[in-house]
């Protein structure tokens, strides 16, 4: 197991975030509000979460939905996965975005996302006069169909 370490300073109250079982990619990230923030179906909320943190050079952490969430009330992550560069040093917020039925509400303390701690390659770009050949080609957005 690969160890990063990651520095956090929380505000008074705030939890840092926390894996929940032993196999968990994300640990859990939760709100820190000084009152609810109601989610009105559509619409989407920032959420602050109390957290600040340095993330080791050659590294990101992807902020990623709560299946849960997701699955029982439509809430989910709108850019996701959101990215925390290793070089940001302000408090992480979750862009919440309801897609259900019903207004959301979030509470104080309630698990509203997971971080994921990921090793970062860049990329060299590099300009070409033209592309190799392939099979695909330019066939995007559903071009090799959605049948097995």
């Amino acid at each position: 197991m690969n160890t990063v370490n990651i520095k956090f300073v929380a505000k008074e109250g705030v939890l840092v975030p926390a894996y929940k079982t032993s196999g968990a990619a994300g640990a859990d990230v939760c709100a820190y509000l000084d009152k609810p923030v109601t989610i009105k179906k559509g619409t989407r909320a920032m959420i602050p979460t109390g957290l600040f943190c340095a993330i080791p050079d050659g590294y990101e952490i992807q902020v990623r939905p709560r299946s849960g969430l997701a699955a029982k009330n439509g809430v989910t992550v709108l850019n996701t996965p959101g990215t925390i560069d290793s070089d940001y040093r302000g408090e992480i917020c979750v862009i919440l975005i309801n897609l259900g039925d019903e207004d959301f509400t979030v509470q104080n303390g309630d698990r509203i996302a997971q971080l994921v701690v990921a090793p970062v390659t860049q990329g060299i770009f590099v300009r070409a006069e033209q592309l190799d050949e392939t099979e695909r080609g330019a066939g995007g957005f559903g071009s090799t169909g959605v049948k097995a």
